[in-house]
C-alpha cells in the first residue's frame, strides 16, 4: 500500500502519531498520514482512497480537534503544504493550508483591511472556512467571496459567499464532509497600515493575556450559548482548574481545556461531559462543543 501511495505523492508517513499534528498534543497513530504538496496530488490521493474503499480524514492545523488514543484508521490527509497565496488588487486568494495568521499578515503588508480580528486564530484557511472561524467580532464570512472545493465526484467547483450558508461556527461544508476545501478568496478594503498594525498588536496581546497559550489546547472548547458566555457559566459552576487525568479546565480562561501533560483522549471526553452536565444542572443551559472527536473505525462527531 505504501508504495502505491508514494506513486501519488512523496509525503507518506506510516503509523504516525497524530499527537504530533494536533494542537492538544493528543492522538494515537493513523494508518497513513499524507501531506500533499499540490492540489493534483490531493485529488489523486482522494480518488485512490475512494476507489479502494479506504476511510479518508482531512486535517488542517489540528486545532478544534481531539483524536482518540486508538488513532484513526485509513488515510489522514493533512493540507498544510497547500499554502499558495496571491494578492490581486483588493483580493487575496489563499490555499486551504495557509495559516490564518499568514493570511492576516499578508493583508497587513499589502495595506488591506478586514482580517485583523482573525490574526491570532490558530487554524488554517480551510479549517476557518469550514467552521466560519471568528474572534473579537470578526468572522471568516465577513470578507470571503468564493471558495473552490473538490466535490464528491472529483470536480473542482466554486461557491459564492451566500452558498457557504454561513452562521455562527457553521458552514455548508459541515453538511457535506465529502467536500474538500482547496482555496478561498477574500475581498478586503484599503486601510492605514500603521493603524491596522496597532490594532493587530493590541488584539494579539489581548489574546495572549487572556488565553492559556502556554499549554497545548484545542482553542475555545464550547460554542457561545445564546444569551450567555460559556466560560462564565463554567466559572460560575466553580469548575476553574477542575482536572481529570492530564486534562484541565484552564485556570486562566474557563472556556479552554488544556493538556497539563500526558492527557489521554478519555480524560478530555470525561471532562467535557462533566462540564456539560454540571452547567446544565446549574443553569439549564446545554453547552455545545466546538471540538470534533475522531476515533478509529467511527465517523467524527462533535463531543
Amino acid at each position: 500500500m505504501r508504495n502505491r501511495l508514494l506513486a501519488l505523492t512523496p509525503n507518506v508517513l506510516e503509523q504516525e502519531n497524530l499527537s504530533n499534528h494536533t494542537t492538544l498534543k493528543i492522538g494515537g497513530p493513523c494508518d497513513y498520514l499524507i501531506i500533499p504538496d499540490t492540489v493534483e496530488e490531493l485529488i489523486n490521493v482522494v480518488s485512490f482512497a475512494k476507489e479502494q474503499g479506504i476511510r479518508l480524514t482531512v486535517l488542517g492545523n489540528g486545532s478544534n480537534v481531539l483524536v482518540d488514543d486508538s488513532g484513526i484508521d485509513g488515510i489522514v490527509l493533512k493540507t498544510t503544504n497547500l499554502k499558495t497565496i496571491t494578492v490581486e488588487g483588493n483580493t487575496i486568494t489563499a490555499g486551504t493550508g495557509v495559516r490564518l495568521s499568514t493570511l492576516c499578515e499578508t493583508a497587513l503588508q499589502n495595506g488591506l483591511n478586514g482580517l485583523c480580528e482573525l490574526s491570532g486564530v490558530p487554524g488554517t484557511v480551510g479549517g476557518g472556512v469550514y467552521m466560519n472561524a471568528g474572534a473579537y467580532g470578526g468572522e471568516i464570512k465577513d470578507t470571503l467571496t468564493t471558495t473552490r472545493y473538490l466535490s464528491e465526484t472529483f470536480e473542482v467547483k466554486t461557491l459564492t459567499n451566500e452558498e457557504h450558508e454561513f452562521s455562527y461556527r457553521k458552514s455548508v461544508f459541515q453538511k457535506h464532509p465529502e467536500w474538500i476545501i482547496l482555496e478561498s478568496t477574500f475581498t478586503l478594503t484599503p486601510g492605514n497600515r500603521e493603524e491596522m498594525k496597532k490594532k493587530t498588536v493590541e488584539l494579539l496581546k489581548k489574546r495572549n493575556d487572556a488565553q492559556p497559550l502556554e499549554y497545548p489546547n484545542a482553542g475555545s472548547t464550547f460554542k457561545r450559548p445564546e444569551g450567555y458566555f460559556a466560560g462564565k457559566l463554567i466559572d460560575d459552576c466553580k469548575l476553574r482548574g477542575c482536572q481529570i487525568g492530564g486534562a484541565q479546565v484552564s485556570e486562566k480562561h474557563c472556556g479552554f481545556l488544556v493538556n497539563k501533560g500526558g492527557a489521554a483522549s478519555k480524560d478530555v471526553v470525561k471532562l467535557i461531559q462533566h462540564i456539560r452536565n454540571t452547567v446544565e444542572d446549574a443553569f439549564g443551559v446545554t453547552l455545545e462543543a466546538e471540538i470534533r472527536y475522531y476515533k478509529r473505525g467511527e465517523d467524527s462527531v462533535r463531543l
